[in-house]
């Protein structure tokens, strides 16, 4: 890697820890929020995926303004929305109290007036969120002449923060029983930080970008979108061509990430392999350790999976990726009947399995895009993976408040199939 390959790498590395840092933290928070708050699943799952919603729907429009502005700005804005949402977290008891507010009522439920402010936070999150993963990428595609090795780093620094910052909130949830607010306080501290940081890395946005490379695409002497018959133009273009298949293949897999890991702590607290334990007068929640380690395996996946980018057909390694996460969820109940050795096998393979993919299909992107649309196509590819994705939390939510609990792995199974089928058939046509 050159010195702007190195700065560039540097810049998302740093971004895209922070990103999952906090979003695998809410999960851990669930199980609180479900015994404070005094609701369900449902209505949890329903709040929280506002949030991941918007991670999502917010995309294409940080795509077309990375595509105009370059990427730092939206990054450095990114992380200030995130660390400003965690703050607001961090005070949502203190808000409530000033505005008089004690009970609300949602989905026809009446339950504590914390979770409006829970809610505003998570919408401040999911909006601050969704402008990075469409400037990050961009700019790796766009400026990075060693992609694939970049996609490896910028991967396993994702996973690093989605590993260590459930872990962090695991342990300071532990010395602080239900003070969930105090760790969030805390938790917003890295984004502010970052924001200092990033400021100061200095890079060429479009340095591996040239008439020779990328398919023969080179950006327009005027970049990105200046209107919006422009941007249905190359909407349409994007979403008419080849790229429509991975635009659906993305989608699935966001239903499938967010379905299986938003509930993953509560589903496992269930299990009565793995309950609660006392140490010493505080209660131990093995579920959130056994979740945390899930996650840090994912590095490994991320990295394996960036660096066969450049070795092996990126449509066959989606297909391998998501053939193991259909079979993973068929067997996770049968599993769990077996004992707490298996479950901890197949918890570590299938958290592999789960990050292995993504570097596959944000690869896929850039092989099925040109250069000059390259933030507006993540902007849609994280419009299908947050946005669409998101539908996995109430989807999971419902299916464990009205189904049986295996019911909701076999629709998971079922999605994944359905991505397997997407990725043979882009293959087929274009592999």
């Amino acid at each position: 890697m050159n010195q702007n390959d190195r700065a560039i790498t540097g810049l998302v590395m740093l971004a895209h820890s922070l990103v999952h840092t906090y979003e695998f933290v809410l999960p851990v928070f669930i199980p609180i929020w479900l015994a404070q708050f005094g609701t369900t699943e449902a209505v949890v799952g329903t709040v929280v995926g506002v949030g991941m919603a918007l991670f999502g729907l917010g995309a294409p429009l940080a795509g077309v303004m990375t595509d105009r502005r370059g990427s730092k700005p939206l990054i450095l804005i990114s992380l200030l929305g995130m660390g400003g949402a965690f703050v607001l977290l961090g005070l949502s008891g203190t808000i409530t109290g000033i505005v008089g507010l004690d009970r609300l009522s949602i989905l026809g439920q009446r339950v504590a007036g914390d979770l409006l402010v829970v809610t505003i936070a998570l919408v401040v999150w999911g909006v601050g969120a969704s402008l990075y993963h469409p400037a990050g990428l961009s700019l790796i595609t766009r400026g990075v002449h060693e992609r694939g090795t970049a996609f490896a780093y910028h991967g396993t620094a994702g996973n690093v923060g989605t590993a260590v910052g459930p872990f962090l909130a695991t342990i300071m949830l532990f010395f602080l029983g239900d003070g969930w607010r105090v760790v969030a306080l805390v938790l917003a501290v890295p984004a502010l930080v970052g924001v200092a940081v990033a400021v100061r890395i200095d890079v060429n946005e479009t340095a591996a970008v040239s008439p020779a490379t990328d398919g023969g695409t080179a950006p327009d002497e005027t970049p990105g979108i200046s209107s919006v018959g422009e941007f249905l133009t190359r909407s349409k273009a994007l979403l008419t061509g080849a790229f429509l298949g991975v635009f659906c293949l993305v989608m699935l897999s966001g239903l499938y990430y967010r379905g299986m890991l938003t509930f993953l702590p509560a589903v496992l607290g269930g299990i009565d392999t793995i309950t609660p334990v006392e140490f010493y007068g505080r209660t131990i929640e093995p579920s959130n350790y056994l979740y945390t380690g899930l996650l840090a395996v994912g590095v490994g996946g991320q990295y394996v999976g960036g660096k066969l980018t450049d070795r092996v057909p990126l449509e066959l390694g989606l297909v391998a990726g998501f053939g193991a996460l259909s079979t993973l969820a068929l067997l996770f109940y049968p599993v769990v009947a077996i004992g707490i050795v298996p479950i901890l096998v197949l918890l570590a393979v299938l958290g592999f399995c789960l990050f292995f993919v993504q570097p596959f299909y944000q690869a896929t992107v850039a092989k099925y895009t040109p250069a000059s649309s390259r933030g507006l196509s993540y902007g849609y590819t994280y419009l299908g993976v947050f946005g669409v994705g998101a539908l996995g939390t109430p989807l999971a939510g419902g299916a464990l408040t009205y189904l049986p609990p295996w019911a909701l792995f076999v629709i998971l199974a079922g999605i994944a199939v359905l991505a397997v089928g997407l990725g043979l058939f882009l293959y087929q046509r274009n592999g």
